[in-house]
């Protein structure tokens, strides 16, 4: 079947008025921000005589800090009422907050508008829970990776888009302040219109009895989360995303200024690269997912977001400094300047490649009821991170630290960080190079792919062809698979620690060790009893002329002693590569092949327990390959 494109998802009213919801927010978040610290680095005498540059890194870090104080209580609420209804309040909040803002605006108030900066993060701390908790409810499984690449591209552009407006509207000359006001009403008036037409989305725990208290809320809240490691440390790759991010972004302004020698323009324009950059790469991970939640693609965004990170440093290093201001196309035709333009651009793209999935991640991993307040414990985690963010970035600064030796020690941290959390939790990494050598080699393409249950155990039964058969089912399921293996297989160098981190369960026949054969059934019992996919080859060896060996009996086994359904697949187009037993020369079938070549997992539907038998699994596995080896 062929799957739908995700910009199809704007068609619909499940998502659309969802999405304008959420973009109208991230837009005018950003429009009043970034029009507060352009004042605040071009016009700072006007103003106040704080350091311009704490209060650069101050102001994000106020408006992220309801997030900390206030996301127990935010995820409670979410979880207990009506996500449209909550929707729609926070959009009435935001008009009234703005209208706060307007009066700070028009008598030249800082703080009153720094008390609105507070307000717009409660604004945003109370609708983060419902932001991500919603797409899961509305969106099928296939469509989730898209509709949150969507998500994120419309966050982000909305983003970009606010920091252009705010920039440019609030230095316009005389009515700056006026329309930075008017602006920022309006895009509040038309969130709260967009949020009337997001349709009705059930409370998932109507019953819950709210916890006024934000601290207690709050161990209880991230206590729960740990239970699920996987899920735990991805709200902690999250979190750590949002530390890269905040002291990145924060150094912008200055940077743009004291650095690169540019008027505001130049410095829009590098928040312009970045988040079109985010953009891109959210939208570019459906792609390269195949429409599953791919948590490969989240190592691969954590070495794109350290290598750009010391690329940025030594871009500045090369760039070529001005005799005075310039302006954009002045910035442009300066030695170096398009290298700092990519890098900025290769961060975005990556960091979109890093966060879409954790997101998908979480969201198709934590128990359904609990989907608000998870996401909520994230938010309390991202806010603690990007605090200490504001907080480290001050340290380095005044530490001594040019901005791009802070750009510098942020790209190693995050590989120091990376190399952590995928050591914890080797999965992604596993996941990473199977989707890298799968997708290096082959076109890969899935038929029936949603037929892989969601959830709860089950067996894979699969034709073997050759020896990347498990990596291509690994790489082409949406779920963690344990397969069953031959032991001398298990062992082999380098690889075992492969297979090791996998979970594969090593088995031996039983004329050459019982104990371990026995230890194998109990291990895939365990797995199943855990809700996990196993997944064995039941012909035992690998076939020698492109057709099916005799299945054996093994599974009958493994159902006798957990009944769950079998899930008949069959891999099409590795017969005759490099890794498969075809007898013709190597090296000649391989360059008839030639690169990228096509490669195709052809999913069928479960079978009960009770009518599984070898031949009937071997004669469904052998119409699912059909003629193509």
């Amino acid at each position: 079947m062929q799957k739908s494109n995700q910009f199809a998802l704007f068609a619909q009213r499940r998502f659309s008025p969802f999405f304008w919801t959420q973009f109208l927010g991230a837009l005018n978040d950003n429009v009043f921000k970034t029009a507060l610290l352009t004042i605040l680095t071009y016009d700072a005498l006007s103003w106040t005589t704080m350091d311009t540059g704490l209060l650069n890194n101050l102001i994000p870090g106020l408006f992220i800090l309801p997030f900390f104080l206030f996301s127990a209580t935010s995820g409670q609420l979410a979880d207990k009422l009506e996500k449209g209804r909550v929707a729609r309040f926070v959009k009435l909040l935001e008009i009234a907050i703005m209208g706060i803002a307007a009066y700070g605006w028009m008598t030249h108030h800082l703080w009153l508008l720094v008390a609105a900066v507070v307000g717009m993060g409660i604004h945003s701390t109370i609708f983060g829970p419902v932001k991500y908790a919603y797409l899961p409810q509305q969106l099928k499984r296939e469509e989730l990776i898209g509709g949150n690449g969507l998500i994120e591209m419309g966050t982000f552009v909305g983003i970009l888009l606010g920091e252009i407006l705010g920039a440019v509207l609030v230095v316009h000359k005389p009515w700056g302040l006026q329309l930075v006001a008017g602006a920022t009403l309006g895009f509040a008036v038309l969130g709260w219109l967009a949020s009337l037409g997001i349709p009705n989305s059930p409370a998932p725990a109507p019953e819950l009895k709210v916890n006024w208290n934000p601290f207690t809320e709050t161990v209880r809240n991230l206590g729960f989360s740990r239970r699920n490691r996987p899920v735990f440390l991805s709200l902690l790759g999250n979190s750590w995303f949002w530390f890269y991010g905040a002291i990145m972004l924060a150094q912008f302004p200055m940077y743009a200024k004291n650095y690169l020698h540019g008027d505001h323009g130049v410095f829009v324009l590098l928040l312009a690269i970045f988040s079109v950059g985010i953009g891109a790469g959210s939208l570019l991970c459906e792609r390269l997912s195949g429409h599953k939640v791919e948590i490969g693609l989240v190592p691969f965004g954590s070495i794109g977001l350290s290598v750009f990170g010391v690329e940025l440093y030594l871009a500045s290093r090369g760039y070529a400094t001005p005799g005075g201001v310039v302006d954009v196309a002045g910035f442009l035709a300066q030695g170096g300047s398009w290298r700092i333009l990519l890098d900025c651009l290769g961060i975005g793209v990556f960091g979109g490649l890093y966060i879409v999935p954790l997101f998908a991640l979480i969201q198709t991993r934590c128990d359904p009821a609990h989907v608000s307040r998870t996401i909520a414990g994230m938010n309390i985690m991202n806010a603690l991170f990007m605090v200490v963010a504001a907080l480290v970035a001050m340290v380095l600064l005044k530490a001594g630290l040019s901005i791009p030796e802070i750009f510098l020690a942020t790209a190693v941290m995050n590989a120091l960080v990376a190399f952590y959390i995928f050591s914890l939790v080797p999965e992604f990494l596993i996941r990473f190079l199977a989707w890298l050598l799968i997708h290096t080699f082959y076109r890969v393409r899935i038929t029936n792919g949603e037929a892989i249950p969601a959830h709860g155990a089950g067996v894979i039964v699969c034709n073997h062809v050759s020896y990347v058969d498990a990596i291509a089912i690994m790489a082409a399921s949406p779920r963690p698979v344990r397969f069953v293996m031959d032991h001398q297989i298990f062992k082999f160098p380098v690889l075992s620690w492969v297979f090791r981190n996998a979970r594969a369960i090593p088995i031996a026949p039983v004329k050459e060790n019982p104990w371990l054969t026995e230890k194998a059934f109990v291990d895939i019992a365990q797995a199943l009893h855990e809700g996990e996919l196993v997944c064995i080859f039941p012909e035992g060896k690998l076939t020698r002329d492109g057709e099916l060996n005799p299945f054996r009996g093994g599974v009958l086994k493994i159902i006798e002693r957990t009944p769950v359904p079998v899930l008949p697949m069959a891999l099409r187009g590795l017969w005759g590569s490099l890794l498969s037993r075809d007898p013709s020369n190597p090296f000649a079938r391989t360059f008839k092949r030639g690169l990228f070549s096509r490669l195709e997992l052809v999913v069928g539907e479960p079978i009960p327990p009770g009518e599984v038998t070898p031949e009937l699994l071997q004669e469904k596995v052998k119409a699912l390959r059909g003629q193509w080896k």
